[in-house]
């Protein structure tokens, strides 16, 4: 795979632009799918009803359960992973409770990756130890690691590449373990999204995603959703996921729809920007160090097809953070990733969050570490407004 922007082969986005863009014609000659603003479904006769919920035909019955809207989302991520189903929740959080607590009970335990997502790290420290689950984190780069803390666990929760320090993992190696000793293997792929890596075809049980992200892409919309195999997806239907109540509504699924048109056409401009400002942080004199899978040796990266618009930076003491932060321009000071704008996420300041619940302080992130999302802006535009913050930040 070519690692600079300009010698990149998109060919391989042409099958997933098919899969979002064409559709089979819906009622009325729609064009796009129509919002199922209901509560409730009913039936035409008694065998109707009987038969529905005797699991012998699948007809929705009420909207915290299936959707027609979201079942069509649910459907389109489901090809995308090359899964045989999927199940769509109101956030990303929602699915990963929803799937965690579908497959791991009172006693058992979880292996975890360093630098997981913040609030799965705080779901895992504040809610699971009530329930009697332990989670033991490893570093998800070294495969000793996880098959030494591998024995007598439940399930593996997996992030490649992990949040905020963007480290790999061997997709195929880590499951083939896990799948020796009969463990479930879970994995956030919000960061590649199912364009650029598929770890179902690597091995993976079951694909999370928070839908907030480029799935939906605009930052108008909070949802999740995970794909995997039939029994996996029936699994977490039982176990948790109508008493939970995360439900994702039709009009959130519908927005899902239509950012997922433009998916294959969004995700190229993120990573040609990406690359470019990685590629000019990394010789900035400011600059010690770039958190980036581009820059990575591990066997990790041959899963990526591509790479995000998200990475981290970490800058020398020279350099005023706050400073730094208020002086940008483009990049807006807020959290989450993956829609059209440019944001600034400053480590230092998220190290101050919840104490003693943070991943960040956990895991050891300098507080000189900068995240980065780069949007759809001109990247000259988003390079100058760089320049000039370091300019001014310097101490």
């Amino acid at each position: 795979m070519n690692e600079h922007p300009s010698g990149f082969d998109y060919d391989y986005l042409a099958e997933a632009a098919t899969l979002l863009a064409h559709d089979e014609p819906f009622p009325g000659g729609a064009v796009v799918p129509p919002i199922y603003q209901t509560s409730l479904f009913t039936f035409a006769n008694y065998a109707e009803m009987a038969e529905t919920f005797a699991g012998k035909r699948r007809q929705p019955i009420y909207s915290r359960g299936d959707n027609p809207t979201v079942m069509e989302f649910e459907a389109r991520v489901a090809a995308l992973e090359g899964a045989e189903a999927a199940r769509g929740f109101s956030s990303g959080m929602a699915a990963i409770s929803a799937t965690v607590l579908a497959f791991v009970g009172a006693g058992e335990r979880i292996v975890a990756v360093r630098n997981c997502y913040g609030d799965a790290y705080r779901l895992f420290e504040r809610l699971l130890p009530r329930l009697n689950i332990k989670v033991d984190y490893v570093d998800g780069s070294d495969p000793d690691a996880v098959a030494a803390a591998l024995p007598g666990a439940k399930l593996l929760y997996l992030e490649s590449p992990t949040s905020m320090m963007f480290e790999l993992q061997d997709i195929a190696h880590l499951t083939r373990l896990a799948k020796e000793q009969g463990i479930v293997t879970t994995i956030d792929n919000s960061w590649a999204t199912p364009v650029f890596q598929k770890p179902i075809t690597h091995g993976v049980d079951l694909v999370l995603h928070s839908a907030s992200k480029y799935l939906g892409g605009h930052s108008d919309t909070v949802a999740g959703v995970v794909a995997g195999s039939a029994a996996h997806i029936k699994h977490i239907n039982e176990q948790t996921y109508s008493y939970l109540g995360g439900k994702l509504s039709p009009f959130e699924a519908w927005l899902l729809l239509r950012g997922l048109r433009t998916l294959p056409l969004r995700l190229p401009h993120h990573m040609k920007s990406g690359l470019t400002i990685a590629e000019r942080l990394k010789a900035h004199a400011a600059v010690e160090r770039v958190n980036h899978p581009v820059y990575s040796n591990h066997p990790g990266k041959a899963t990526l097809a591509g790479y995000a618009g998200l990475f981290s930076f970490e800058v020398t003491d020279e350099i005023d953070i706050a400073v730094f932060v208020d002086a940008l321009k483009y990049f807006r000071i807020g959290v989450s990733w993956g829609g059209h704008e440019s944001l600034v996420v400053p480590a230092k300041a998220s190290l101050e969050q919840t104490p003693g619940l943070n991943s960040m302080a956990r895991f050891g992130v300098s507080p000189r570490t900068i995240r980065f999302n780069v949007g759809l802006e001109s990247v000259e535009d988003l390079w100058a407004d760089v320049a000039q913050a370091f300019e001014k930040a310097r101490k």
